[in-house]
């Protein structure tokens, strides 16, 4: 008996070192194993949410979802910034049932929250980007797609259903590439695209190079992507962009053009002249210039120049009711989610998703009630009280 017991052990322990030894790389091939799960989720704030996926997938896609660039300070000012403004409670005001819906781009949504395109969701779940994408329908907002998807355009744009979704372009040194992807876009049913212009390299990932993370399954919008490193992938886009890229990809297209990316005033007034259509304020999550301001703390200044000339989609950071408040305070349209969205398709697939959209619009809507604030209209006429008014913080 204790010989059987003892085998048992035996087998328990080598089972158990196996599936750490599993979770220190990300294998490459078919061997890796993202989440299957398939399940309505319980959320009591967005930032459980990381430690739970950091236990069901491998080390280096979470790693490679979660990192930011460098030592990640920009990564954690983007959501500590929100902390630097607080909203006036008001009383008596009326509010009943706030009302979340709202439109950008002539696309009515049910709330002012949509996904951010992010690259591989198939490091989270084997649903991937259809996985994201049905449940992103499901809360009836809107779907962004990434040149770096682990779905083909035609899968996710099946996943919606109709449901209205954005193509996020990194532009390729091959301009056939390029009008190829804008076509095959327009001809699914995309209704706008994105042009990201704040990653002409890769930032300094330093967790991505420990783990020497290379991407275990392919991209099938990107050619002969699979068993790359992040280097060699961003390698093939074009890294000189200018302004003419931007009227480039304009005249290739009827679709709206977002250009994403956008941190400083002056470059908000470059885009808007060379035909941008909406801009896109953030720092790709805090995972390309690490010191640079948090995404939020810029937010102000671009909304003043922008001069309500065109939509402002804005996001890096967002996690709670209060922040995407804030940011439509203080000059967004709408606001955009990327790690929560994949971080609910890790834990629940599209149903977790769903969740994360439905957890975020009732936060928001609650903060509204609180707020006074019946409309997201209304929204965008409150003004924030900066924390520094108060006698103590000026004497710092």
């Amino acid at each position: 008996m204790i010989f059987i017991l003892s085998v048992v052990l035996v087998v328990l322990l080598i089972i158990w070192l196996l599936g750490r030894t599993h979770r220190q790389t990300v294998p490459s091939g078919s061997g890796y194993q993202a989440s299957t799960r398939d399940e309505k989720i319980t959320i009591y704030d967005i930032d459980d949410l990381e430690a739970q996926v950091a236990k069901i997938i491998p080390v280096g896609g979470f790693d490679y979802i979660r990192g930011g660039a460098e030592t990640e300070n920009t990564l954690r000012r983007n959501e500590s910034a929100f902390d630097s403004v607080d909203i006036y409670p008001r009383v008596m005001t009326g509010v009943d049932n706030p009302d979340t819906r709202t439109r950008i781009l002539g696309v009515d949504i049910s709330m002012p929250i949509i996904a951010a395109p992010a690259a591989a969701h198939g490091l989270a779940h084997v649903s991937a980007e259809a996985g994201s994408a049905r449940g992103v329908a499901a809360a009836g907002t809107i779907m962004s797609v990434s040149t770096y998807a682990s779905s083909t355009l035609a899968e996710i744009a099946g996943a919606g259903n109709g449901a209205p979704q954005w193509f996020q372009l990194y532009l390729t040194k091959d301009d056939a590439t390029n009008r190829a992807l804008i076509k095959s876009a327009e001809n699914l049913g995309y209704r706008a695209i994105i042009l990201t212009v704040d990653a002409p390299i890769g930032g300094n990932r330093v967790r991505d190079a420990r783990n020497d993370f290379r991407f275990p399954l392919d991209l099938p919008n990107v050619p002969r992507s699979g068993g790359k490193g992040i280097g060699a992938i961003f390698a093939e886009a074009k890294n000189d962009l200018t302004p003419y890229d931007v009227m480039r990809v304009k005249s290739m297209t009827d679709l709206p053009v977002i250009v994403k990316g956008i941190q400083h005033p002056d470059d908000a007034e470059i885009a808007i002249a060379a035909g941008a259509d909406a801009i896109w304020v953030s720092n790709h999550g805090g995972r390309q210039l690490d010191g640079s301001p948090a995404a939020f703390e810029v937010l102000p200044e671009i909304a003043v120049r922008v001069n309500k000339r065109v939509p402002i989609i804005f996001d890096s950071g967002v996690r709670r009711g209060q922040h995407i408040f804030k940011a439509i305070a203080s000059g967004a349209d709408v606001v955009a989610i990327g790690r929560p969205v994949i971080y609910g398709l890790a834990l629940g697939g599209w149903r977790g998703v769903e969740s994360v959209f439905e957890y975020l619009q009732a936060d928001l809507q609650r903060v509204m009630w609180l707020a006074g604030a019946q409309t997201v209209d209304e929204i965008k006429r409150i003004e924030l009280r900066p924390q520094c008014m108060t006698v103590r913080c000026g004497e710092l």
